[in-house]
């Protein structure tokens, strides 16, 4: 019931289909052009053979001799050649546009405003599924935006199909049957308001009917089985992650009896709910459609067949006209239906507007961060609190805090304490649910999104490289200081790993693109994402978990090099190794979205609190480490 009354009105359909034309118009007008050319020359080329066989056919019928017969037939062939050539032609043409353009514009509709969108809303699981919706949708009939594309091309051959079949068929009404005979009374204006309405009512009631039909399968659950096919037929097959744990723990067979037995027959099985649809109501619906059509083209017949009897044309131009009405009737009738697959087509076009639609609510403040080369800044949280979106639990409340300039900060704490929350308010990825931050006694949300951010480098804990060159990866650019890549890159421990490169910067990470790319380790994955955050050169630097993948000798190292490494910035450390911790200036301890204790790791370890009994549960590892 509160499907029915959401449903749109075919005016609001109408109007969400002008809109995602327009999207695929700003984003690849050529899918228009190259389109419409192949549309064209798809509804036109079954007319050119159809005209000049009425042609040869009546010239050869009437006794024409071969100075007649001889030139009809040569320019038949040469006409049905040439429309062959021009229509491969647009078909290879179309089929390299929608190739390289069409799967990549469809991307870039929902990446630009993934890429736009605030942070706080990508990350949002809300939005997460909105994706994976609008994703799946695509997959299970092209429904959304492909489908908008799609029904642009049958809409243009419909229009074509109908100019081509009216300027074959004009004459059949006008050409009189000869009076004295027994069928002149098919030339009574009556005859021809009858074959037209019928044309009509064929035009108007076969669509409606084949969109009746169709529309069960645009309202059938296919996209939660298709979501199973895909995941089933990929993910836990060929993702080599997932193929460790499926060959460990011996999944196959659970996997193949979900994938082959229980899922088709679930989603789109004869058992499914969509077959047995398609036994009853909807298959009944196809069936009369394509009833009423071929009614249609038997009655055409036999007007024109009585016709030619009459006398009014020749043998040859009964196929002619039958071509031409028959088109006629189907070009209406697939106009009619394709605008019923759009109007059935919007409900799958509001997730996609519900997501291009959301709004950036995130204050983007207009004053200029100054550029310091004293690097002079300061960011006090004062009183900040934050619960995440659609939750009432505090992830932060409280917080009160100075980061010292040049200073090193070191945030520890149990896991789910509130550590990556801070860092995430740090950077501005949230704003506060209450309190303020504030950089150089000016409120965060004042200056510049884009120029608050150029303050920070950062690796979170979740970080992520490319599979593209080594040196693009740390400079996160296409053009770039390679001299400067490469230091920074011997600076974050990687300098041995990148002599043994043959390609060095140009080595291409992951092998999803080139064939001899290299798998790096998650340790290695570490160092390469510390040296693009040194390559930046931002004020601040904050490290989450930059040492977990390591092993204790690589750790060490960083470790001993981290002055070095961090030269004059002022770094935030998050860590639950307390032992790296003793380098830094000050040590924030949180506790279930609280900062608890804040001092040196000395002061720290010798009063009773958080700290002590962090450290206290690791001290085994740390005595041996110190021994």
């Amino acid at each position: 019931m509160n499907k029915q009354q959401d449903r749109l009105s075919f005016r609001q359909a109408m109007a969400y289909t002008r809109r995602a034309f327009s999207i695929w118009w700003e984003t690849a007008p050529e899918l228009f052009l190259s389109a419409t050319v192949r549309r064209a020359a798809d509804a036109l080329t079954p007319y050119v053979p159809l005209y000049f066989t009425a042609r040869l056919v009546n010239a050869i019928a009437g006794g024409g001799d071969g100075g007649t017969v001889w030139p009809t037939l040569w320019l038949l062939l040469l006409s049905t050649a040439a429309a062959g050539a021009v229509r491969a032609a647009a078909g290879c043409w179309d089929e390299g546009v929608r190739d390289s353009r069409l799967w990549p514009a469809w991307n870039r509709v929902f990446f630009q405003k993934l890429l736009a969108m605030d942070f706080c809303d990508v990350d949002d699981p809300k939005t997460q599924a909105l994706l994976t919706q609008i994703l799946q949708n695509d997959n299970w009939g092209e429904f959304g935006l492909s489908k908008v594309y799609s029904c642009y091309g049958k809409l243009v051959e419909a229009a074509f199909r109908v100019l081509g079949a009216l300027a074959l068929s004009v004459s059949l009404f006008t050409l009189p049957v000869p009076a004295g005979g027994s069928l002149v009374w098919l030339n009574h204006p009556g005859c021809l308001a009858g074959i037209l309405a019928l044309l009509a009512v064929t035009a108007v009631v076969s669509p409606l009917l084949q969109g009746r039909s169709q529309a069960y399968w645009y309202r059938a659950d296919g996209t939660q089985g298709n979501r199973a096919f895909e995941f089933f037929t990929y993910a836990a097959i060929q993702d080599p992650h997932r193929g460790t744990d499926v060959r460990t723990y011996g999944q196959d067979g659970y996997i193949l009896t979900k994938s082959h037995r229980e899922m088709p027959t679930n989603a789109f099985g004869i058992k499914s709910q969509l077959a047995k649809d398609f036994r009853g109501r909807a298959g009944a619906l196809a069936a009369t459609s394509k009833a009423v059509d071929r009614a249609f083209t038997g009655t055409v017949y036999l007007f024109v067949g009585l016709k030619a009897l009459g006398g009014a044309f020749g043998v040859g131009s009964v196929t002619q006209y039958v071509g031409a009405l028959a088109g006629l009737a189907g070009g209406v009738s697939d106009a009619l239906a394709t605008v019923g697959k759009l109007r059935e087509n919007a409900e799958f076009l509001k997730p996609v507007y519900q997501l291009l639609d959301t709004p950036n609510r995130m204050y983007q403040g207009s004053l200029t961060t100054e550029k310091r080369a004293d690097r002079s800044y300061e960011i006090e949280f004062k009183d900040v609190g934050f619960q995440y979106p659609g939750t009432e639990t505090w992830a932060l409340r409280h917080v009160s805090m100075k980061f010292r300039v040049g200073g090193r900060l070191a945030v520890v704490g149990e896991n789910g304490s509130g550590k990556t929350t801070f860092i995430k308010l740090l950077c501005r990825l949230y704003d506060p649910t209450e309190g303020v931050i504030l950089l150089n006694g000016i409120d965060i949300r004042k200056y510049r999104y884009d120029d608050y951010l150029a303050l920070f480098s950062v690796v979170f804990q979740d970080f992520k490289l490319l599979a593209q060159p080594l040196g693009a990866n740390v400079a996160a650019a296409e053009d770039y200081d390679r001299a400067r890549a490469e230091q920074c890159l011997v600076k974050a421990g990687f300098g041995a790993r990148l002599s043994e490169l043959p390609k060095g910067l140009d080595t291409c990470l992951y092998r999803e693109f080139e064939e001899n790319g290299v798998e790096v380790s998650g340790g290695e994955a570490q160092k390469i994402a510390l040296a693009r955050v040194l390559y930046q050169d931002a004020p601040f630097i904050v490290l989450d978990e930059p040492t977990a993948a390591l092993d204790p000798e690589a750790e060490a190292e960083i470790y001993t090099k981290f002055n070095d490494i961090v030269e004059d910035k002022t770094a935030v450390y998050i860590s639950h190794r307390l032992s790296s911790c003793r380098f830094c200036d000050e040590i924030a301890v949180f506790d279930q979205g609280r900062v608890v204790q804040q001092g040196t790791h000395d002061g720290l370890v010798g009063a009773e609190g958080k700290y002590k009994s962090l450290w206290d549960a690791q001290a085994q590892y740390y005595q041996k480490s110190e021994g």
